[in-house]
């Protein structure tokens, strides 16, 4: 798996500086959403799982796009798991606005 580029994965939590309460996504920048008043960028991050040595896997990162109160960055487990990096993005791609915005909704706390 070589091919892989190197995207390190980001902690879940607030940021080190403690400035802005989140922590910006490593990924590939998929979607803008909206839900509950807030708009969410989406972003595909890897993950670099070393048992899975015949596939990739990728997870979907919502990142609040404002300072606002509520959840920072939420991330689903590894839900796309594709022979290569070029397809989990293309199947990233694939999901429609709605799908996102359900995922996100998953990652809600309640």
């Amino acid at each position: 798996m070589s091919d892989a580029p190197e995207l390190p994965l980001m902690p879940e939590g607030p940021a080190p500086d403690g400035e802005s309460g989140h922590v910006p996504p490593n990924g590939h920048h998929l979607a803008t959403v909206s839900h509950e008043g807030r708009f969410w960028d989406v972003y595909v991050e890897f993950d670099d799982d070393p048992r899975r040595t015949d596939s990739f896997g990728g997870l979907l990162c919502f990142s609040p796009a404002d300072e606002g109160d509520g959840p920072g960055v939420l991330r689903t487990a590894t839900i796309l798991i594709e022979p290569s990096y070029e397809e989990v993005l293309h199947r990233a791609r694939n999901f429609e606005s709605h799908h996102l915005v359900a995922l996100l909704r998953s990652c809600l706390p309640e």
